[in-house]
């Protein structure tokens, strides 16, 4: 009788609180890999924190209740290779303006600025973002679309890596990219770099040479946990004349290093992305490369490019492992890419659609698909930044508007916040 009593009482005096979380996502099948959760949960926020992770959780514990039924719930996704740096005449765009729809939170522009412009970068870009904005550093002080990634000159390893030690927070590794000249400067001291700051190094590898070849960047130059993107262009020789995947990649693989597809315009063929799965060799982390000339071609965002790799045959939950706690783990943030309580509340909630849909590689070849992903919901630090359908909102005639030069919601008519 006692113990009857005290959870009557335990009961009353919660409710009494009031509703402890801000908002609670309801009924979704959640896909959290670092938590090795792949079930139907709900997930509560509170304070732009996770609070809790659980099944059933009592909606009247939330001031406001998404009903995700039917879609899928992960962490916010992670692009670890975008080009967001405003360079005039440069190929940068607005990470805001193509993040949260895609369900994408967390962005890492790589090497499109040096040690030299990187401060402007942080303070002009990343600072004013909504979205998380992190940096592989270019090895080329001057970054990408200058005119000097061919000259070893600027490739200043001890410059890179005291602009990396000073801004920890920002700068995730290091980017070697497009180099075709001969020898090895772009690579060895990108290499270079990242010893001095136990830091990845991320590799465009540009074209190949009789001298520069993917068998000896993969198997003597780069270090385990570097970072080979475009892993399926071709341009390298990742699939050789007789359609087979070059043996360097699963060996580079077992040494340890990461493979990330980094779509781009012209950085991901069917030729070669068919017969890698046919090898079972997959990547390690979707990335778009997304840049000004990239978004409207077969890329389009990163929810393109997860639904291309359903094509390919991947699951949802490798799919999501592809861009979250994947990429998270690539540039050494474990607090990123997962639903741990605490966390920031970092969320995507996703649909998967089943039809006929036409999935595009960079020069446009089509391959046929029967199901897409679509963005419905993001949320950052807990507030809702992208809303397709409304999820979160409530009907119209629930708010009362004021005329003037724009329709402006001032409260709703139940009084309601």
């Amino acid at each position: 009788m006692r113990s009857t009593i005290l959870l009557f009482f335990s009961a009353w005096a919660l409710a009494a609180q009031g509703p402890q979380f801000d908002l609670l996502i309801k009924g979704g099948h959640v896909i959290d890999a670092k938590n090795q959760i792949d079930a139907v949960r709900d997930v509560a926020i509170t304070a732009g924190l996770i609070a809790r992770v659980a099944e059933n959780i009592d909606p009247s514990q939330a001031h406001k209740v998404v009903d995700a039924s039917g879609l899928y719930v992960t962490p916010g996704l992670i692009d670890i290779h975008v080009h967001v740096y405003p360079r005039p005449g440069g190929e940068g765009v607005d990470p805001d303006a193509f993040s949260f729809r895609a369900g994408v939170t967390t962005m890492a522009d790589a090497g499109s600025t040096g040690w030299r412009d990187f401060p402007d970068f942080r303070d002009n870009t990343i600072k004013k973002k909504k979205t998380r904005v992190l940096a592989f550093l270019n090895i080329v002080g001057a970054g990408i679309g200058t005119g000097k990634e061919m000259d070893p000159a600027e490739m200043d390893a001890d410059a890179a890596a005291s602009m990396a030690k000073a801004n920890p927070d920002y700068i995730v590794g290091f980017k070697s990219a497009h180099y075709t000249g001969p020898g090895w400067p772009s690579i060895d001291n990108a290499v270079k770099a990242g010893n001095l700051t136990h830091l990845p190094v991320m590799v465009d590898f540009g074209q190949i040479t009789q001298e520069r070849g993917i068998d000896t960047l993969l198997l003597d130059k780069l270090r385990p946990g570097d970072i080979y993107t475009h892993c399926f262009s071709g341009h390298r020789e990742e699939v050789l004349a007789d359609g087979k995947l070059n043996p360097a990649m699963q060996l580079g693989r077992k040494r340890g290093i990461f493979f990330d597809i980094g779509f781009g315009a012209a950085s991901f063929y069917w030729y070669v992305a068919v017969p890698a799965y046919k090898a079972g060799f997959y990547p390690d982390s979707i990335s778009t490369d997304l840049h000004n000339h990239s978004m409207n071609m077969g890329m389009k965002n990163t929810a393109n490019v997860m639904t291309d790799l359903l094509g390919l045959g991947s699951s949802m939950a490798d799919i999501v492992r592809m861009t979250t706690w994947n990429p998270a783990q690539e540039i050494r943030r474990p607090r990123l890419g997962n639903l741990d309580v605490g966390s920031e509340a970092d969320v995507a909630v996703l649909r998967l659609e089943k039809g006929s849909f036409g999935l595009l590689d960079s020069v446009g070849a089509r391959m046929q698909g029967t199901q897409r992903i679509v963005c419905e919901l993001t949320l950052r630090k807990g507030q809702i930044v992208w809303d397709l359908n409304g999820l979160a909102s409530d009907d119209w005639t629930k708010f009362t508007y004021r005329k003037g030069p724009f329709f402006d919601r001032t409260k709703r008519a139940d009084g309601k916040p």
